[in-house]
Order: C-alpha cells, then structure tokens, then sequence
C-alpha cells in the first residue's frame, strides 16, 4: 500500500490557527496521561500531520474529535506545546477540508 504525502500539510492546517506540533520532543507523557486513552493523540497525530499524512486525518477525524480538551496533556509537557490550540487548530482544518464547514 503507498501512501501519498503533502508536504503542505502542515501549511494548509496553520490556515486554520495556530500549530506549533513542530515543538514535540515525542517523550509520551501527553499520551500517557491522557483520562480518554487514547493513544494515538497527541503526539502520534501531530507527527502525521508534520510528515503529510492527509490520510491519517481522514482515519482519525473521531479521535480529533474525541479529545476533551482537558488540558492535563499540557500541562504536563515538557515542551509546552500549546496541545488543546494545536487539536482545535486540527478540528477546525477537518471541518473545513474533510465536511466543507466554514467557521462563522
């Protein structure tokens, strides 16, 4: 299986807030700690995103979603990346690009 990448990804989501996944040191606290389990957010994702991986937004479009925005990732992050905007940030590129919605 080939999997095309967009190296303008990372672009086209800064379009839509701010991103700063470039940041993460991939240590895996924000993953461990994480009250939903789920593994894949948020480090795994952020890295899709910086590589091109288009698909994996469109495979994992209910784990963006499912996040709570509880901010224990963030808080606990030795990078301080800003996880809760850079989710949104996410949230917001999939409505646009995956369901066509336009914030108001």
């Amino acid at each position: 299986m080939s999997v095309l990448l967009n190296p303008g990804l990372v672009d086209q989501v800064r379009l839509t807030g701010e991103f700063d996944a470039a940041a993460c040191m991939n240590c895996g606290v924000c993953t461990a700690i994480c009250p939903m389990g789920l593994g894949l957010l948020p480090r795994g994702l952020f890295h899709q995103v910086l590589m091109g991986r288009e698909d994996a937004l469109a495979t994992h479009t209910e784990t963006i979603f499912s996040c709570l925005l509880c901010r224990m990732c963030e808080e606990c992050c030795p990078a301080g990346v800003h996880i809760t905007e850079n989710v949104r940030t996410l949230r917001r590129h999939v409505n646009r690009t995956r369901f066509g919605l336009k914030e108001a």
